[in-house]
């Protein structure tokens, strides 16, 4: 151990490689081990804040899920077609065309069709009677008529908050690693308010399009700096309890967004969808005051050194938590003191490249959220009834997946208790592939068995074999993208901890982004869109057996200590030890057999036996002259 390096066996070199950050004091660092205790741990400071990040969930939930009903496609009646198309007369009835496709149009004969070319389909209508079956009586589709030749810009809309995220979460986060958490909270606070409400008066869908682009990036700043200011609060022990319950309101969310948009319905004096706007956007009023409220993360402060205001908050939460830090003269308030000349370092996400274990952590997580998002969508494609009525459509599979999310929170927390981080994750994922996997290879089976018999025999089976791994997907894939994003909370340095988890979250933006696309192109490559994603899904469970488990462990603060944080091997350092010397002691008893002294003689079974004593890597690394030096040490 170097001298005048109390802390270097807590930041071990490894292979060789020197740590990657100057040694730092010997308790600041430590700061689930030795600072959180010293103020009270999770005492009753930390918990109110908890609290306020709860109640922000559920207004998330509302704007995350508020395109289901601002988007949704209406049914159409024709009635007033086009008098000079030979396929339409005087006495045709109208036409009814259902919402049930994303985007529908209609040929020049008036039969129904899906969106697909735009250049071969023509809209055979002149004047279009479009009614709601989702809860309003008015949205943006029905709005500005955006049917027919119109239908992409509903694509493009949902486009926008998607893509808004994902940028979101990039840019966010690296503002979050280089200014602190506080102000992204806040800013983002401020411009949702601006942007959010904004919509609601968009006069055209190009303006609703864009301001739900920066309506995306501001929730998505607001998302991630709640995320990790929850994490960063607790111990150890309530990490992950204090996450799963923000997921739990944000799951509500969803399930009330229903029950919000019906209240909405029919507005006297503005249209359904911006009062529903309007109303999902305004309880963000109520973060205002946490501009004084709430507080910069002391862990982030104390990790990039900024140590004059960790001093300051420090005080603030003892007093709080009603804990006298002067009691003790040579503790952590003694060493800040010492500290306090230090200039602060603030640390950028790129340099997670120049670590060597730290980077294939984050893109194994990233690869895992983006296919659990990706797969999601699949599964959810192949639960809906195409046959079914819009109504029932709609709503039934709106609670269906609903109800699939709760179950899914529900069934996370048991698991994860019982398994673990990386157990919980491996689980879920190899479930995830192997309802993939039968849904693609075994109704095929089934449909060529039953052909031979009954058509009928084979659509249904067919069909409840669909249904049912769908929804067995569906509950997996939701359960690895939420456990992913948990996971690289955990294992992100807090000098980068924004940026690692935007990194993550933009990644499972992009695996939502699938299902506009695939809508665009009408489920065209449907298939093969299922295929790559079950390919993935095996890639991921190999992967995953390289990531570290962070339970019961303190988050790391510096890239040293994520660099640190590896996979633990199968075997513990002693059971190892104990089997090599029982594999030595049972060769060892082949040197003395009658048969063996024969063949070999004496003077090879002692250098035999020398040689058993040697560790055999510095058998491998040194050849045939350990042999010799073993011969000549025994006289032979």
């Amino acid at each position: 151990m170097a001298a005048g390096r109390p802390d270097a066996q807590d930041h071990p070199p490894e292979n060789g490689f020197p740590p990657l950050e100057h040694p730092v004091p010997r308790l600041l660092p430590h700061i689930d081990g030795s600072v959180l205790p010293s103020l009270g741990g999770f005492g009753k400071h930390q918990k109110q804040l908890v609290v306020l990040t709860w109640i922000p969930a559920l207004f998330i939930g509302f704007s995350q899920f508020s395109d289901y009903f601002l988007l949704a496609q209406p049914n159409g009646t024709c009635l007033q077609p086009f008098t000079n198309d030979s396929n339409w007369t005087a006495a045709s009835p109208p036409v009814t065309v259902t919402g049930g496709a994303p985007a529908w149009q209609l040929k020049a004969n008036g039969s129904g069709e899906g969106y697909g070319d735009g250049s071969a389909l023509l809209c055979a209508c002149k004047e279009w009677r479009l009614e709601l079956q989702t809860g309003l009586s008015q949205n943006v589709v029905t709005k500005w008529n955006l049917v027919c030749d119109s239908a992409w810009k509903v694509h493009i809309a949902k486009f926008s908050l998607l893509v808004g995220s994902i940028f979101g979460y990039l840019v966010m986060g690296v503002m979050a690693d280089w200014f602190g958490r506080h102000p992204v909270l806040i800013l983002s606070v401020l411009f949702i308010l601006v942007f959010g409400l904004s919509v609601a008066f968009s006069v055209n869908v190009t303006m609703f399009s864009t301001l739900r682009f920066f309506e995306g990036f501001c929730l998505a700043g607001l998302a991630l700096s709640l995320y990790v200011l929850r994490i960063e609060l607790c111990l150890p022990a309530w990490r992950f309890s204090m996450t799963m319950v923000a997921s739990f309101l944000m799951v509500g969310g969803q399930l009330l967004m229903p029950g919000v948009a019906a209240l909405c319905r029919n507005w006297p004096d503005r249209d359904d969808w911006q009062v529903l706007q309007i109303v999902i956007i305004s309880p963000f009023v109520l973060m205002l005051p946490y501009v004084w409220l709430f507080p910069e993360s002391l862990r982030w402060l104390l990790a990039t050194q900024h140590y004059r205001r960790s001093k300051a908050m420090m005080l603030c939460i003892a007093r709080k938590n009603q804990v006298n830090m002067t009691s003790e003269p040579h503790g952590v308030l003694s060493e800040l003191e010492q500290e306090l000349h230090k200039k602060p370092q603030r640390t950028c996400i790129v340099k997670m490249m120049s670590t060597r274990n730290l980077w294939k952590n984050i893109v194994v997580l990233c690869v895992n959220s983006l296919t659990g998002y990706g797969i999601h969508h699949c599964f959810a494609r192949s639960m809906m009834d195409p046959e079914a009525q819009p109504t029932a459509l709609c709503h039934a599979d709106y609670y269906t997946m609903a109800g699939i999310a709760v179950a899914t929170c529900l069934a996370v927390c048991p698991a994860v208790g019982l398994m673990g981080r990386r157990g919980g994750l491996l689980t879920f994922m190899i479930i995830t592939a192997l309802a993939s996997l039968l849904q693609l290879g075994l109704l095929n089976l089934i449909g060529k068995y039953s052909l031979r018999h009954d058509i009928v025999l084979r659509d249904t089976l067919n069909r409840k074999f669909s249904v049912a791994f769908s929804i067995i997907g569906m509950f997996s894939s939701h359960a690895v993208s939420t456990l992913s994003i948990f996971f690289c909370a955990e294992i992100t340095p807090t000098v980068i901890r924004g940026g690692g988890l935007g990194l993550v979250l933009a990644s499972a933006g992009f695996g939502m982004l699938t299902a506009p696309i695939m809508e665009l192109h009408n489920q065209k490559g449907y298939f093969l869109h299922h295929v790559i994603f079950a390919c993935c899904t095996l890639l991921c469970i190999i992967c995953l057996l390289l990531l570290p488990e962070p339970r019961g462990q303190p988050l790391p603060e510096s890239l040293a200590d994520g660099e640190t944080f590896t996979r633990q091997t199968l075997l513990h350092p002693g059971e190892q030890h104990l089997l090599l010397a029982k594999t030595d002691g049972d060769y060892s008893r082949v040197h003395d057999t009658p048969l063996h002294l024969t063949t070999t003689g004496g003077a090879t079974v002692a250098a035999a036996t020398a040689l058993a004593a040697v560790p055999a890597s510095y058998a491998l690394a040194t050849g045939g002259e350990v042999i010799g030096n073993c011969a000549i040490a025994n006289g032979v």
